[in-house]
């Protein structure tokens, strides 16, 4: 068992160095399934793996400019008052509770990335050289601290879209401001964690020494990957992570009820209904043979 735990975290790490994110994402059923810790337990541990592991990751990134600073420093110091407050939540908070409301934002936060705009890729050459708005940093950084604390998520699958969607930021300068911010309010939202729970720190250790070698690995594919292969990546792994921790948690019952069904389906209809709808105004008309231009009545 201890094997196959070591091989997942560096998963954890190789995930946090390509995409910046999904660290969380992927320590926490580590953690609550493999290790056989409880959910509370686990997400504090998962936040001080991610926390050093991010800022393994951060060192290569930053050797490829792939940081912006002021955005990464000023995002994080208001994440991290987020992430105080939201680990203390946490404390009354049940367990299943907190993992359902984990799979179901990581849910909504892939779909926002997989539906970006044809044109984000131009906004994002705009913004390319400029800072985020203070506003907008401050709004956007206490509302995923929060969410980081209360779930133990480092944020990465918030924070990467916060960056790159609502910001404008290059996918590839995204990824790595993100590890910025991630080892920042990941620390603030252990901190809150302890005053709680106790952390098993012989699994911690072992899982982040694994998960920051895997770091130094994805960081180093991270810049060879192209952004939109890089985006898209990203939000389809987060909707498996989802549906899996999402499964886990609910009843079976839940899923063998035909409302759920019914639901599935309506949603499937609708996204397949919306998708046939954006392709059919993008493509133009199609012009009317010569032929039969001739041949019509006058």
């Amino acid at each position: 068992m201890t094997a196959l735990i070591v091989a997942a975290s560096l998963l954890i790490g190789v995930s946090l160095g390509v995409l910046g994110g999904g660290g969380s994402i992927l320590t926490v059923p580590i953690l609550v399934y493999l290790a056989g810790q409880d959910t509370k337990e686990a997400i504090a541990t998962s936040l001080f793996v991610v926390g050093v592991t991010s800022l393994a990751a951060l060192v290569p990134h930053a050797r490829a400019h792939r940081v912006r600073w002021r955005t990464g420093l000023l995002f994080g110091a208001f994440s991290m008052a987020g992430a105080y407050g939201g680990g203390r939540l946490a404390e009354y908070v049940p367990g299943t509770v907190l993992l359902v409301a984990f799979a179901l934002m990581m849910l909504a936060t892939a779909f926002a990335m997989l539906r970006k705009p044809r044109d984000g890729a131009k906004k994002a050459a705009r913004a390319a050289h400029r800072d985020l708005p203070l506003k907008h940093i401050a709004v956007e950084g206490l509302a995923v601290g929060a969410v980081t604390g209360l779930v133990g998520s480092g944020g990465g699958f918030l924070v990467v879209p916060a960056l790159a969607i609502l910001g404008g930021l290059p996918m590839g300068i995204a990824v790595g401001t993100s590890l910025l911010v991630i080892a920042m309010k990941s620390f603030a939202g252990l901190a809150g964690h302890l005053s709680g729970v106790s952390i098993d720190w012989g699994v911690a250790l072992t899982v982040t020494v694994a998960a920051v070698a895997g770091s130094l690995i994805g960081a180093r594919l991270a810049g060879r990957i192209p952004q939109d292969v890089l985006r898209r990546a990203f939000g389809w792994f987060v909707v498996v992570m989802g549906v899996f921790v999402l499964g886990r948690q609910l009843d079976t019952a839940v899923w063998t009820h035909p409302a759920t069904w019914a639901a599935f389906g309506a949603a499937a209809s609708a996204a397949v209904a919306a998708r046939i709808r954006r392709r059919s105004k993008k493509t133009p008309p199609r012009p009317v043979p010569r032929a039969r231009q001739d041949a019509a009545p006058r």
